[in-house]
């Protein structure tokens, strides 16, 4: 059996200005990198992680730098685009209510599975951004049939990828297993398929965020934009 634990980056600062992110190199706040280290604690206390993949955006990276040194392991991470965020092209930087009230055409919650294809100009659609996070999923499913990974990802990959293991509509499940910022996912993966066995697993005495920027549009509004 081959366990795989998806942990979303900690706050960042765009996350707080309720900026849309897609591929910004923005760092985290102090609140993210004590959300990271938590995050490290609490794995390193549940599991026994064998490798290591992340996005290789600087949210991510510097999500699995403090998760790794507080949980007390020396991996060598795994930097892989595949696991980005998707990209928002001249979206990138405007607030939430810039991107998406004045362009609503590339809001799932607005324009449904219109705006899951379209395709900000110079960014990728949402299902460009799912097929290439499930050409990952697959990549690395096919390469490990046994241990323990860990993924350090975005709101948007986790949401895309746990909509496709459990095998639901996200159109329909918008607002259903967002991740929060520095929580984790456990899946399990045997020769019967993938069990999602737990979602959004948070230290005790972490405050969660309320949502991201980042994600395809939840609050409802605010969390599920797969995008921030």
């Amino acid at each position: 059996m081959h366990t795989v634990l998806l942990l979303r980056h900690g706050e960042s600062t765009w996350n707080t200005e309720n900026r849309v992110q897609g591929w910004a190199p923005t760092p985290l706040t102090d609140r993210g990198v004590e959300q990271a280290a938590a995050a490290g604690r609490l794995l390193a206390a549940e599991y026994d992680v064998d490798r290591v993949f992340a996005s290789d955006l600087r949210r991510t990276r510097e999500t699995t730098v403090h998760a790794l040194h507080a949980a007390g392991w020396d991996h060598d991470p795994t930097f892989d685009r595949a696991w980005r965020e998707r990209s928002m092209g001249q979206l990138q930087g405007l607030t939430v209510e810039e991107a998406y009230g004045g362009h609503p055409e590339y809001s799932l919650l607005h324009s449904g599975i219109h705006g899951a294809r379209a395709t900000p100009p110079g960014g990728e659609s949402f299902l460009e951004m799912r097929e290439r996070v499930l050409a990952g999923w697959d990549a690395l499913t096919g390469r490990h049939d046994e241990g323990t990974t860990l993924v350090v990802s975005h709101g948007g990959p986790i949401f895309a990828l746990l909509a496709h293991v459990e095998d639901r509509d996200f159109l329909s499940t918008l607002g259903e297993g967002w991740a929060s910022n520095g929580s984790v996912a456990e899946l399990r993966v045997d020769g019967d398929g993938t069990e999602v066995v737990r979602t959004n697993l948070r230290p005790d005495g972490v405050a969660a965020d309320g949502g991201d920027t980042e994600d395809p549009d939840p609050s409802t509004e605010d969390r599920m934009r797969g995008e921030r």
